[in-house]
C-alpha cells in the first residue's frame, strides 16, 4: 500500500519528466523568453505546487521601486500565505545562463523579503540565496538544476522548493551544505590535477619527520600527486570487482547496449573498458550521462548518448593490438596503444576534461 508521501513523491517525479520532454522541444522550438515562460517555466511553477493562475501565489511582472529605478519587473514572484517567498526570472531557452544579465533579479533581492531567488532558461534552473552576506544575493547559485539530464539526488534536491515542503529556514541550511560541499568539490578536483603548495604541506606534515622547506615540498609533491591519483584508481577498481563479482553494487550503470546481430558482438573487455570510463567520468557527470554504442569496428562512448558529445572509442577487434582513441573538446581523436582495460586509468585527465567541456 502506497503511503500519500510516497503517492506525492512519484506524482512531483513524473511532472519533472513531464517538464523534461517540454524543456527538450523548447529547446528545439522556442526562440523567444515569452515562448519560453509559456512552454516551460509555468509548468514548472505549476510542477512545485504553485497555481500560476491564482494572483495571490503567483505574481507575473512583479515591480518593486529600488532607489531610482521606478517600475522594473521581475518576471515572477512566488508567495506562500502572503508572504513573498522567491523571486524568478527567466531568460531565452536559446541563452545560457552563465552569459545571462541579472541585475533586475539582483537588485529586488535586497529590497524584498524574499531569501530565494531563482534564475532559469528553461531548461538550467539556478537558485540563488544570501549565504556570503545578509540580504544581498549571493553571485554563485548554491543549487542547479537540468531540466534535461538530471539524477535522483538532484531530484529529491528539487523537491525542497514544493510549496508544500517549503521553508526558508531549511532551504538556506541545506544551501548552506550544498555549497561547502560544492567549494569542497571543486577544490578537491584542483589538487587532483595540480596539487597546490599548502594542500601538499598539509600532507607532508602527516608523512614528513622534520621541517617542510621548500625543496622537501617540492620532493614530495610528485609523490603526493601519485597517491592521489592511486587512491582514484583502487577506489574505482573496488567497485568495479563489486560489480563483476556480485549483485551487490549497482553504483555503475550497466551500458546501453545495441541489440546483438550476427555481425555487431559487444565483449566482455568492452564492457569492462565502458564501466571504468563511466566510473572516471562520474568524477565530473551523473553516470546515468555516459552510455556506449556498439559497431562493427568500434565501440563509441558518449555524453548523452549524442554523437556530437564523443567520449573515446575501444578498438579491441584486432587479435594482437587493442588501441582507445581518445577525444578532445574540439572532438579530434588520438589513438593510443594499450594492453588492457585497465590501462584507461592512465589517461583519466583526458576523459573528465573532454566530459567537462560538454557541461
Amino acid at each position: 500500500m502506497k503511503t500519500v508521501a510516497g503517492t506525492k513523491s512519484m506524482e512531483f517525479t513524473d511532472r519533472i519528466k513531464d517538464l523534461s520532454k517540454r524543456s527538450k522541444q523548447a529547446f528545439k522550438i522556442a526562440q523567444t523568453e515569452e515562448a519560453t515562460k509559456t512552454s516551460v517555466i509555468l509548468p514548472l511553477i505549476q510542477a512545485l505546487g504553485f497555481d500560476p493562475f491564482n494572483l495571490e501565489e503567483v505574481v507575473p511582472e512583479f515591480v518593486a521601486d529600488v532607489g531610482m529605478k521606478k517600475g522594473e519587473k521581475v518576471d515572477f514572484a512566488l508567495r506562500i500565505k502572503g508572504h513573498l517567498s522567491a523571486l524568478i526570472e527567466v531568460k531565452p531557452i536559446s541563452m545560457e545562463l552563465g552569459k545571462a544579465q541579472f541585475d533586475q533579479l539582483f537588485r529586488y533581492f535586497g529590497v524584498t523579503e524574499a531569501r530565494l531567488a531563482i534564475l532559469t532558461n528553461g531548461r538550467d534552473v539556478w537558485f540563488f540565496s544570501d549565504l556570503d552576506a545578509a540580504n544581498r544575493m549571493d553571485k554563485k547559485p548554491f543549487f542547479r538544476f537540468d531540466l534535461q539530464s538530471y539524477d535522483e539526488n538532484q531530484l529529491q534536491e528539487l523537491s525542497k522548493f514544493q510549496k508544500d515542503n517549503f521553508s526558508i529556514e531549511n532551504i538556506v541550511t541545506s544551501a548552506s551544505n550544498l555549497k561547502y560541499q560544492n567549494d569542497a568539490t571543486n577544490y578537491l578536483k584542483r589538487q587532483l590535477s595540480d596539487p597546490d603548495e599548502d594542500f601538499v604541506r598539509l600532507i607532508g606534515r602527516n608523512i614528513h619527520d622534520g621541517t617542510l622547506t621548500k625543496s622537501v615540498v617540492e620532493q614530495i609533491t610528485p609523490a603526493v600527486q601519485t597517491a592521489l591519483d592511486g587512491l582514484i584508481r583502487d577506489r574505482i577498481q573496488d567497485k568495479l570487482s563489486v560489480t563483476f563479482g556480485s549483485e551487490t553494487a549497482k553504483s555503475i550503470d550497466e551500458p546501453k547496449q545495441v541489440e546483438p546481430t550476427s555481425d555487431i558482438v559487444t565483449t566482455d573487455e568492452e564492457i569492462q573498458a565502458f564501466m571504468i570510463v563511466q566510473a572516471i567520468a562520474a568524477k565530473a557527470i551523473p553516470v546515468d550521462r555516459v552510455t556506449m554504442r556498439d559497431a562493427k569496428s568500434y565501440c563509441s562512448v558518449f555524453v548523452d548518448d549524442i554523437n556530437r558529445k564523443p567520449v573515446c572509442r575501444f578498438y579491441f577487434n584486432a587479435k594482437s593490438v587493442k588501441h582507445v582513441g581518445f577525444f578532445d573538446a574540439d572532438k579530434q581523436e588520438t589513438k593510443i596503444e594499450i594492453t588492457n582495460s585497465t590501462d584507461i586509468y592512465m589517461h583519466q585527465d583526458r576523459i573528465v576534461d573532454v566530459v567537462t567541456s560538454y557541461l
